[in-house]
């Protein structure tokens, strides 16, 4: 079963700290994300700084969000 992101804080660099509902926290670089179309208008801080909890995942609200295995297989404890 994935681990669901209940919580998510924003670092500095463009990471995230994430907060997973097993209890583990990790942190996430979504730099390597804005090679996508979808992702270049979060290269602006403040919209970055829009992240939430969507689902089983995070999301911003421009739509864009990250596959919930991607989240956690690829953040860092």
């Amino acid at each position: 079963m994935r681990p669901k992101a209940i919580d998510v804080k924003v670092l500095n660099n463009y990471e995230l700290e994430i907060t997973f509902d097993n209890n583990e926290k990790r942190k996430f670089d979504v730099k390597p994300y804005f090679k996508f179309k979808q992702f270049e208008n979060l290269k602006d801080i403040k919209q970055f700084k829009k992240v939430k909890i969507g689902g089983l995942s995070i999301e911003w609200p421009n739509g864009v969000d990250i596959c919930p295995d991607e989240l956690y297989n690829n953040s860092k404890k």
